[in-house]
């Protein structure tokens, strides 16, 4: 997975990179299918937000973190992430499974009739 990273009055720096495919390679294995994520770094008041976008299987999906620190905004961020991704992957998964087919009223009564019930 390829992960691009920008900031915005921050300075993006390898330590960050680096901490970032430590903490993104866990989500690259369980979702193979993603190609690439997009990370925003930004202060402001004293605050740093991570902006988390990414695709999967058709869906854009994206997650925020706030903290007065970066590497656990960072954290709260991936924990959105992995939530958010999971939750995409069992609508999926339901989407396979086979719905139930109601039968029409009439073919029901043809069905009741051929039971011959007493």
């Amino acid at each position: 997975m390829k992960i691009n990273l920008s900031g915005h009055h921050v300075d993006v720096k390898d330590s960050i990179k680096e901490h970032l495919n430590e903490k993104f390679s866990k989500i690259a294995t369980h979702f193979p299918t993603l190609i690439s994520l997009d990370v925003t770094i930004s202060k402001e008041h004293g605050e740093y937000q991570v902006e988390l976008r990414t695709n999967y299987e058709g869906s854009r999906i994206s997650a925020s973190g706030t903290n007065d620190v970066m590497y656990p905004a960072i954290a709260i961020a991936k924990k959105k992430l992995e939530a958010a991704l999971k939750h995409r992957k069992g609508q999926l998964k339901a989407d396979k499974h086979e719905k139930p087919v109601s039968t029409t009223p009439e073919i029901a009564h043809e069905i009741v009739q051929e039971m011959k019930l007493i």
